[in-house]
């Protein structure tokens, strides 16, 4: 059995963030790649951030996505249980466990009691800051003598437990990506391990958590790098063995800035919502960050355009830790739509359908006209959804895609019509012989092949140029300069819908 143990830690805050959802990926990558197991924990003790639901919404999302735990609270499986042999999964349930490891520290000198009031501490501050110094804790309480500490336990003043960091040392540490990091320890803070409610800091609870857990490999933000040291020293006070750590790099937009919400949708849900698929997500994802290449020869690569065309289950075969990168992911959203077409395109017509018809729906609420897919036949809705799938990037598009196939009244300018230089009455011309020849095709001919032949032939024996003829047409049929080929759009509308348009765009000209 695989020793392999990885596992994702969020805060029950909210949705869940697209660097998120890349952290919990490669999390699960590196686990899966090598038979070991991915473990949730929930980090809840800042209860002030705590949202509601926030867990089980989070673990939705990721089952959407395709990511499963081994390990975890039991609403993993809506279990009142924990899933696994190492819970509590959830912090605030591992209070006791936490004490226990604070006054070990205590007892071997690797951390102190701090009796500082938050007025003192405010004093401090405000004056380094005018002194143009860091702000940081002055070590106050480090060297408190034993008598000293016994009268203020007496006397019930409020404490917290900080670490005793050395006053003079380099630490150094390693990370999978970037190599060994070295940090002085004099410009460290002795941070809070333990609030004074007898709550821990993240720094203390997840270097408790992690190990207990035999946590093998630990991912988390760059940003995390700078407390990396502290970690460490934790590490080496208890004298624990430690895991492998990969700070992963950072996802920017673009322009090289962080993602945020004034920028554009940053939460995996945002994503769902505008109808992107979670293979695209997985697929997106997972190249910020990792490449296929360094698998594949270059001769190669260039043969297969589909390389990048990843499932989940081809990134656990191909996935390796050594093709990660440190370079920060750019989270282009053109790419990223690039891959959500893809894999609209490989749904079959009932899967397209089922996927957009929560799309469709709402569209049509939103003006107020929710009768018009009531209305009309699931075939026709069917036929219509088919022949935008090819064109579609997302899925919220398809309401107005699919626009004109529902009403009675197209608008648009005339001059859409116009193909090339060609005149007004010569569009109007055209666009009387394709009425003429479309009205000889019986009913029951009318499929797009027919179509196609009674006006191709014609006009190939003629020797007319098509799109003079053919782009009227398709304007006449859907209003619009992009849609799909007018055969396919006239067999969808019918007969008598397909002629009443043009007449419609004859008498417009």
């Amino acid at each position: 059995m695989s020793n392999i143990r990885t596992r994702f830690a969020p805060s029950p805050t909210g949705f869940l963030h697209i660097g998120s959802l890349r952290t919990v990926l490669f999390a699960y990558l590196i686990a899966k790649s090598q038979g070991g197991k991915l473990i949730l924990r929930i980090e809840d003790t800042d209860k002030k951030r705590e949202v509601k639901g926030a867990v089980e919404k989070l673990i939705k999302i990721l089952d959407w996505v395709g990511i499963k735990f081994d390990e975890g609270p039991g609403l993993i499986n809506d279990s009142a249980n924990d899933i696994g042999d190492y819970g509590p999964y959830i912090q605030t349930k591992r209070i006791d466990i936490y004490k226990k490891y604070a006054d070990k520290l205590l007892a071997t000198g690797h951390a102190y009691r701090c009796f500082c009031s938050a007025g003192r501490l405010q004093k401090m501050r405000a004056k380094q800051e005018a002194n143009k110094m860091p702000p940081r804790y002055d070590r106050h309480c480090r060297d408190l003598s034993d008598k000293e500490i016994s009268i203020k336990l007496e006397n019930n003043e409020p404490f917290v437990i900080r670490q005793k960091h050395p006053k003079k040392a380099e630490v150094i540490c390693k990370d999978e990506l970037r190599g060994e990091l070295k940090f002085q320890t004099g410009e460290l803070e002795d941070n809070v391990l333990i609030k004074s409610n007898g709550i821990p800091t993240y720094h203390f609870a997840v270097v408790v958590d992690d190990h207990l857990m035999e946590i093998s490999h630990v991912l988390r933000g760059e940003e995390w790098i700078p407390s990396f040291p502290k970690h460490v020293l934790l590490y080496k006070a208890f004298g624990w063995s430690m895991p492998k750590f990969i700070h992963m790099p950072l996802t920017l937009n673009k322009e090289g800035g962080k993602l945020s919400k004034r920028q554009g949708d940053v939460t995996v849900e945002s994503y769902k919502d505008a109808g992107y698929l979670p293979e695209a997500l997985i697929n997106f994802n997972a190249l910020m960050g990792w490449s296929p290449y360094s698998q594949t020869s270059n001769e190669q690569a260039t043969k297969d355009k589909n390389i990048e065309i990843l499932s989940l289950s081809d990134l656990v075969e191909k996935f390796k830790i050594t093709d990660m990168g440190k370079s920060p992911g750019v989270f282009d959203v053109e790419k990223f739509d690039y891959f959500n077409g893809y894999y609209i395109r490989q749904k079959s017509l009932d899967e397209i359908t089922e996927l957009c018809m929560p799309f469709l729906k709402k569209y049509w609420q939103e003006k107020g006209e929710e009768s018009v897919i009531k209305n009309n036949k699931p075939e026709y809705i069917k036929k219509a959804i088919s022949l935008e799938q090819e064109r579609l990037k997302k899925l919220s598009e398809i309401g107005e895609l699919t626009e004109f196939f529902f009403i009675d009244k197209l608008e648009y300018l005339v001059e859409l019509l116009i193909w090339k230089k060609l005149s007004n009455n010569e569009i109007k011309n055209n666009l009387e012989l394709v009425k003429k020849l479309l009205e000889k095709i019986p009913e029951k001919n009318w499929t797009n092949d027919s179509i196609e032949d009674a006006l191709v032939i014609y006009l190939r024996a003629k020797e007319l140029k098509l799109g003079d003829y053919l782009w009227p047409m398709r304007v006449a049929l859907t209003g619009r300069k992009a849609s799909p080929g007018p055969f396919d759009v006239a067999e969808a509308l019918g007969k008598k819908m397909s002629l009443d348009r043009i007449d419609i765009a004859i008498n417009k000209l």
